[in-house]
């Protein structure tokens, strides 16, 4: 089942609410994934499921599917004020509550469902006013959720269902505290339905399920592998500073689509993007301390093919769901398995094929054995030709045409988008150059951007 994208079963043998059924209708959703094949026969029963898969295999539409479907088809418990939610989705991070919300929004447009995204960084009296006006469903990150419940904004004694999303990255941030207060405080497990999802079941995951959830059913799509099959993977070893031009070689003969170059601190991303800037290339730059708004502009950029390149931290790994991502490059390799993965599970989704690309250098191969070993496979080593460590010429790009002041650079260094002309060539030596990039057998074919 792993090796498929999409089973033989249909959305159509659920007999959804025509509402529901449409909006899936529209957006071209007709035969489900493994994990939803496997979720939904049980969720839309009303059953609770604690459900594992790898990234990009169609959790988030199992969830909204069910919640949904359970709103439409049932009435509200009695007492219910305008402004107490039915539903609540839990998410770890602002851009996969983003996400969620945009998924949701699309399928559910048909069903007057009210949604109201919680998060923190922006629109606090927005967000706080919307909750007033009353919703049906709240997707929201832990903390901004629990600063409105503790202003009496809303109360949670008519929820019906809840979904905790990426329970494990719930853990690695440290939220896990906010998670069983917020748990707490709703109806008791047994009455409301509560579904769970991750990448990965570890112990700690399954002990919330079974501490909070009612007799959970454990959903594992089975794979010989944690990562993608579809996901070539290698792996590089270069000196610290050799980073640099082997990187800016392989985009040159890559030729990617769409490529994310993940780091593992701020001052390297900054250092990164400022490289590929002056060697011509569309790039922008996310971390953490980047604001919503901004962050979510340069998103809003990647995906529509105006930046080329997104140099990111472990910020951008999780909830980003930007297609067409050919390439991934962990140009710092990441201090666990679990953040490999979800890395490179940016590339690849739903069934696409990718190449993820990692240096192990001096500073960082220690990581790879740990890596290996959590993903149950060796990555791949390919040798580097000498020719791939000095840095080839700048691009030549044509001049960009200015939309106004989106296109210029962000402010703070973190924050950056590089235009397309940054740091050019003097004109006399302005020409474009055609760089195939050394020949190897183990490198990715070139893709047409």
């Amino acid at each position: 089942m792993a090796d498929q994208v999409l089973t033989d079963t249909f959305f159509e043998q659920f007999n959804l609410h025509p509402h529901l059924a449409a909006g899936l209708a529209d957006r071209g959703f007709t035969r489900c994934t493994p994990i939803q094949s496997l979720t939904l026969p049980l969720s839309l029963q009303g059953r609770d499921v604690a459900g594992q898969a790898q990234t990009g295999t169609g959790k988030t539409l199992a969830f909204l599917v069910t919640v949904m479907n359970r709103l439409l088809m049932q009435p509200a418990v009695p007492g219910r004020h305008d402004n107490d939610p039915r539903a609540v989705i839990i998410a770890p991070t602002r851009e996969l509550a983003i996400q969620i919300d945009k998924d949701a929004q699309a399928i559910g447009h048909h069903t007057g469902l009210r949604l109201a995204l919680i998060y923190g960084g922006v629109d606090y009296d927005k967000q706080r006013q919307q909750l007033r006006d009353g919703c049906d469903i709240i997707i929201a990150t832990p903390g901004r959720l629990i600063d409105y419940f503790k202003q009496r904004i809303f109360s949670f004694h008519a929820i019906e269902a809840l979904v905790i999303d990426e329970a494990d990255r719930m853990f690695d941030l440290g939220f896990i505290k906010d998670i069983r207060y917020l748990l707490h405080k709703m109806p008791a497990r047994d009455e409301r339905q509560s579904m769970l999802f991750s990448a990965t079941l570890s112990y700690r995951v399954l002990e919330l399920a079974y501490e909070h959830m009612n007799q959970p059913e454990k959903l594992t799509v089975e794979t010989e592998h944690v990562t993608a099959d579809r996901v070539h993977q290698r792996v590089y070893f270069p000196a610290k500073e050799e980073k640099i031009p082997l990187l800016l070689n392989l985009l040159e003969h890559c030729n990617p689509h769409r490529s994310m170059v993940f780091v593992n601190t701020r001052a390297a991303a900054e250092r990164v993007t400022q490289r590929l800037s002056r060697h011509g290339f569309q790039v922008g730059a996310l971390s953490g301390d980047v604001p919503q708004a901004k962050r979510q502009k340069l998103l809003d950029r990647f995906r529509q093919g105006q930046l080329k390149v997104l140099v990111a931290t472990d910020v951008a790994a999780r909830g980003l769901d930007i297609p067409d991502v050919t390439h991934v490059f962990n140009y710092d390799l990441p201090q666990d398995g679990e953040d490999y993965v979800h890395r490179i599970g940016r590339t690849a989704r739903l069934g696409a094929e990718g190449d993820a690309i990692s240096f192990a250098c001096d500073l960082y191969a220690m990581n790879l054995p740990d890596i290996e070993h959590y993903i149950a496979m060796k990555i791949p080593v390919v040798p580097i030709e000498p020719a791939w460590l000095v840095a080839p010429p700048p691009r030549a790009v044509a001049a960009p045409v200015r939309h106004g002041p989106a296109d210029h650079p962000e402010s703070g260094p973190a924050a950056s988008v590089a235009p397309a002309d940054a740091a050019q060539p003097a004109p006399a030596k302005r020409r474009r150059h055609r760089r195939h990039g050394p020949h190897t057998e183990a490198a990715a074919p070139a893709t047409t951007a």
